[in-house]
C-alpha cells in the first residue's frame, strides 16, 4: 500500500545544515505540547513511513499515523533490511535529511533482557531503534547499513508486560552495586533516544508509568535532547535520566542535531524537580589536542550552574570513544571533519565488543592514562561528581 504526499519543495536542499542548531532556545508556544512545536518538527518532519502491516494496525501504530495525516505510507515485510534504506549506499548523501523525514513502524518479536552490570543491571528490550539526531560516532548504524532512521516498535505492551515480569522475578536487590544501591536498574534506550520518541508517540511515557508501578526498580536511559514533555510524566523517582555532555566545541562538531550542551545542563534541575533521578554521561571523551582544558572548563561550567539538590543526587558514566571502520567509513560520505578527530590509527587498536563486534578503541595505556587525567580533573573542578562507572 502506498499514499502518496506532497515532496520537497522546489529548489529545497538536499540535506540540512550540519550545525543548524542554535546557542540559545527558541521561543516555544505558550500552550500545548511541546512536540507540536516548531523545534520539535525541524527536529523531526516525517514526510513517508516504512511500516509492517502488523504495526499500522496496532493502537500505537495508529496512534502514530493519527499525527501524520497525508504522509506517505510504504507496507514492508519486516523493519530491518528494508532496500531502499538499508545498505542503500546513496543514502550517504542524505544522511540528515533520511533522519528527519524517514520513520519505520515496526513490531519487537524478540523480547530479551540481557545482563549488563555496567551502566545498568539489564539491557530491556527497548521501544526504538536509530535516531533522528546524528552524533557522528553513534554505533546503532554500524549494523544497519547507510540510513538509520528511528524505527519505533508499536507492540510496547508487549514490551512493557515482559519487563514488568522479569523485575518481579529478581525480586528486591540483595546487595548494592555500582548501578545502584537499591534498585535494579533497566535500560530502555539502548539503541535509541527515548527524548527524541516521545516527538511521535506515548513509548516513553508508558515506561515511566510502568517503573512508577516497580518499587525494587529502576528505568534508565541516555539522552542528547531536552524535550519538555518529559516533565509531565511523573516518574516519583523511577527513572534515571542520564544527560550527556561533552565540551560544547566538540559536541558541535560531532553532536549533530543534538540540544546545545548548555540546554542539557541547564535541564538537569527541572528534571529533578519533576520526579526524575538525574545523571550525566561524559560521554564520549574524544581525545585530540587541548581536550584537557576544555573538559575542565565543561566541569567548571557544572560546577557553576548545578543547584545542590542536583549535585547531592548525582553521578557521572564517563565513556569513552569506540569508532568502527565501517562508521569511519560512512562517516567520510558525509561529514569527514568529524573523522579528523575520531579516527586516529596512531592511538587505537581493534578490540571485539561485548556484542561480538569489531570496533576501535583507543589503545590501554592510552585510555587508562587519559582517564586518570579525568579524574584528577573532576576531584579538582567537581568534586561532588561521583563517578559511577568508567569506560
Amino acid at each position: 500500500m502506498e499514499q502518496s504526499a506532497a515532496g520537497p519543495g522546489a529548489g529545497e536542499p538536499e540535506q540540512q545544515a550540519l550545525f543548524g542548531w542554535a546557542d540559545t532556545e527558541p521561543a516555544r508556544p505558550a500552550r500545548g505540547a511541546f512536540r507540536d512545536s516548531p523545534e520539535a518538527r525541524r527536529m523531526l518532519d516525517v514526510r513517508e513511513v516504512y511500516a509492517e502491516p502488523a504495526a499500522l494496525d496496532s493502537p500505537r501504530g495508529q496512534q502514530v499515523m493519527a499525527r501524520l495525516p497525508g504522509v506517505r505510507v510504504i507496507e514492508v515485510p519486516r523493519h530491518w533490511g528494508i532496500p531502499s534504506l538499508h545498505g542503500n549506499g546513496g543514502n550517504v548523501e542524505r544522511w540528515v535529511r533520511v533522519k528527519t523525514e524517514t520513520l519505520v513502524l515496526g513490531v519487537k518479536h524478540r523480547l530479551v533482557t540481557r545482563p549488563n552490570g555496567r551502566s545498568a543491571d539489564w539491557i530491556a528490550p527497548g521501544p526504538s531503534n536509530g535516531c533522528a539526531m546524528s552524533c557522528a560516532y553513534c554505533y546503532v548504524p554500524r549494523r544497519k547499513g547507510y540510513a538509520n532512521p528511528i524505527t519505533l516498535f508499536t507492540n510496547i505492551e508487549a514490551i512493557v508486560a515482559h519487563i514488568r515480569r522479569h523485575v518481579r522475578a529478581r525480586g528486591p536487590k540483595p546487595e548494592p552495586n555500582q548501578c545502584d544501591p537499591h534498585a535494579w536498574v533497566y535500560d530502555v534506550g539502548e539503541n535509541g533516544d527515548c527524548s527524541v520518541d516521545a516527538l511521535v508517540c506515548d513509548n516513553t511515557a508508558d515506561l515511566v508509568a510502568a517503573f512508577r508501578g516497580l518499587p525494587t526498580a529502576k528505568a534508565s536511559f541516555a539522552t542528547k535532547f531536552v524535550n519538555p514533555d518529559l516533565l509531565a510524566l511523573d516518574p516519583q523517582g523511577r527513572t534515571r535520566v542520564r544527560f550527556s555532555v561533552m565540551p560544547p566545541d566538540d559536541a558541535r562538531l560531532l553532536d549533530i542535531r543534538t540540544s546545545p550542551v548548555a540546554e542539557r545542563i541547564a535541564a538537569a534541575a527541572d528534571f529533578l524537580d519533576a520526579g526524575y533521578e538525574v545523571h550525566f554521561n561524559l560521554s564520549p571523551v574524544v581525545l585530540r589536542p587541548g581536550w584537557e582544558g576544555d573538559w575542565a572548563d565543561l566541569l567548571v561550567h557544572l560546577d557553576d550552574v548545578l543547584p545542590a539538590r542536583v549535585k547531592e543526587q548525582a553521578a557521572a558514566e564517563v565513556i569513552m570513544l569506540t569508532h568502527n571502520q565501517a562508521l569511519h567509513e560512512v562517516n567520510l560520505g558525509w561529514h569527514p571533519r568529524a573523522e579528523e578527530v575520531l579516527w586516529q590509527p596512531d592511538i587505537q587498536e581493534t578490540k571485539r565488543s561485548q556484542n561480538g563486534a569489531l570496533n576501535v578503541r583507543y589503545a590501554l595505556e592510552v585510555k587508562q592514562q587519559a582517564l586518570t587525567r579525568l579524574r584528577r580533573l573532576l576531584a579538582e573542578h567537581a568534586p561532588w561528581l561521583r563517578i559511577r562507572y568508567a569506560f
